[in-house]
C-alpha cells in the first residue's frame, strides 16, 4: 500500500516541492540553503560558535548569553534563522504548514538526547487565547508534543498560560521585550503540584532575545520546578 501511495503522491520536499526520496524532507537545493546548526555551540542558547567541535569539553558561552543573565540550565537551537530555515519556520507559524511540526521536532530532539533527565515534562510556550484564537493553532505546542513522542516523555500543553495579552514584538528592543513579558506568564494553577520537583522542557519555534522563555523559566522555576531546559527549532544571529 505505501509503493502504491508513493507512485501516486510522490515525497515532496517541504519547502519548495520538489520530488525526494523521502517524506519530511528537503530536496539537496533547500537543505544546502538551510543553516541548520553544528560544530561549536553556546550552551544556553545552542547558537554556533567559532571553533572546532572537539573543544567543547567545557559550558561555551555566547557574547549575548555572557551579557544576558539566562535563568535556564541549557538551551539548544537547530538551525539559525534565516535563508531557507526562515521560510520553513514562517510556513509552520504563519502559512498552516502543520506537518512541519514533525520534522521541526525531530531535529530538535536530536539535540537535546541525553540532555534532560527521564522525569522531564514537556511545554511549549504558551499563547494568549486572543492570539490563539487568531491563528488557530500555537506552533510551539505542536513542536513540543512531537518532541515529546520522539524523547519519550510526559508532555504538558498547558503546563504554562499566558493570562496578560503582550505587545508584539517586533521592532522592541530587548530591553522592551524582557520589560513587555514581566508578569505575563504563568503556571496554570492545576499545574502547580505536578511541576514540583520535576525537570521542564520548554519548547518554542524561535529564539530572538531569549525574553519569551525566560519569562516561561522564571514562571516555571518560581512554582517550584527543579532544572529548566530550553529548546527551538531556530536561533536568531546576529549576522542572520
Amino acid at each position: 500500500m505505501q509503493t502504491a501511495l508513493r507512485i501516486i503522491y510522490p515525497a515532496q520536499c517541504l519547502t519548495c516541492g520538489d520530488i525526494v526520496d523521502s517524506e519530511f524532507g528537503f530536496c539537496g537545493a533547500c537543505w544546502r540553503e538551510t543553516p541548520f546548526i553544528t560544530g561549536l555551540i553556546c550552551d544556553l542558547c545552542g547558537t554556533s560558535l567559532p571553533g572546532d567541535a572537539s573543544e567543547q569539553n567545557q559550558e561555551l558561552h555566547c557574547d549575548e548569553c555572557m551579557r544576558i543573565a539566562r535563568p535556564w540550565e541549557k538551551g539548544r537551537s537547530a538551525m539559525i534563522y534565516k535563508d531557507n530555515a526562515r521560510r520553513f519556520v514562517l510556513g509552520l507559524k504563519h502559512g498552516d504548514r502543520l506537518d512541519f511540526a514533525r520534522p521541526a521536532a525531530n531535529w530538535i530532539a536530536a539535540k537535546m538526547q541525553g540532555l534532560v533527565p527521564a522525569n522531564t515534562i514537556v511545554a511549549p510556550v504558551p499563547m494568549h487565547w486572543l492570539r490563539l484564537l487568531r491563528r488557530r493553532y500555537n506552533q510551539a505546542a505542536l513542536i513540543s508534543g512531537e518532541v515529546s513522542k520522539v524523547l519519550g516523555l510526559t508532555h504538558r500543553p498547558d503546563l504554562l498560560i499566558r493570562p496578560r495579552a503582550t505587545k508584539m514584538h517586533q521592532k522592541m528592543t530587548a530591553d522592551e521585550r524582557f520589560a513587555n513579558l514581566v508578569g505575563a506568564i504563568d503556571v496554570h494553577p492545576k499545574a502547580q503540584d505536578f511541576i514540583k520537583g520535576r525537570s521542564v522542557l520548554i519548547i518554542d519555534d524561535v529564539m530572538t532575545s531569549g525574553a519569551t522563555l525566560a519569562a516561561s523559566t522564571e514562571a516555571a522555576k518560581q512554582a517550584g520546578a527543579d532544572d529548566v531546559f530550553v529548546a527551538t527549532l531556530a536561533r536568531v544571529a546576529k549576522d542572520a
